[in-house]
């Protein structure tokens, strides 16, 4: 499995307020050392799990602290670290930019397969090992939610990342593809990061993570930690 370490991160975004600019803390003292094959990431909206989601491939850079994947940098070295790390993001539809399956899968794979027809082979391969074929050449706005979510995870995975990030999976998939997805992604030999609200989700999970207000609120067992994050809700709604 990867090492990835996260030292000290804060995230501040600046923000236009009444009294003028300032900034807005995202993320606030993550200190977190990720070996394990499976973690989830749980805690309510606008907790900041997506954006500490997004440090791990530089999509989003730390304000301060450092971020490394396998020792590499993830904001000084982000290509490297983006061909190590692989990002699924939660609307399918946000990462799909071919019109078709196929053609997204072989657009992934043009740096490793210059040749056209070998591109298409491997594309053909991909397709394939996920049982995609008779959806390749349909227009992705005529396959469903779970077939969306398929298709983009081929994408990214046709490259053979080192790491999967996942931010919120599940949250466009009713129970038939949510239970496809799940089963999926317990075959994949990647190490698996995601975050969710789907707690059952979460418990597939080796460590899960609770962020509340920026910060790591619980890191643990599943079963431990989303019994925190349950109690942590019912305190916070007591409390309104």
């Amino acid at each position: 499995m990867s090492r990835i370490e996260l030292a000290g991160v804060r995230v501040a975004v600046p923000v236009d307020a009444d009294s003028g600019p300032r900034e807005k803390v995202v993320l606030e003292g993550i200190d977190a050392v990720l070996t394990e094959r499976r973690v989830a990431v749980i805690g309510a909206n606008g907790s900041g799990k997506s954006t500490l989601l997004r440090l791990l491939n530089g999509l989003v850079e730390p304000s301060s602290g450092a971020v490394r994947v396998d020792g590499l940098d993830a904001s000084r070295e982000t290509r490297a670290v983006r061909q190590r790390v692989g990002f699924v993001f939660t609307d399918p539809l946000s990462q799909l930019v071919m019109p078709t399956g196929r053609e997204d899968v072989e657009l992934s794979l043009r740096r490793r397969h210059r040749d056209r027809s070998e591109r298409a082979a491997a594309a053909q391969e991909v397709l394939a090992r996920f049982g995609l074929e008779r959806l390749a050449d349909q227009s992705v706005y005529e396959l469903s939610g779970g077939e969306r979510q398929l298709m983009a995870l081929a994408a990214v995975l046709a490259v053979d990342p080192a790491v999967l990030v996942l931010d919120e999976p599940s949250t466009l998939l009713d129970l038939r593809n949510r239970e496809l997805l799940r089963r999926t992604l317990a075959t994949l030999p990647q190490q698996v990061i995601l975050s969710t609200h789907d707690l059952e989700l979460a418990l597939d999970a080796e460590r899960v993570l609770v962020v509340e207000a920026g910060r790591i609120a619980f890191d643990g067992e599943p079963t431990e930690a989303i019994g925190f994050y349950r109690n942590l809700c019912g305190a916070g709604s007591e409390a309104l």
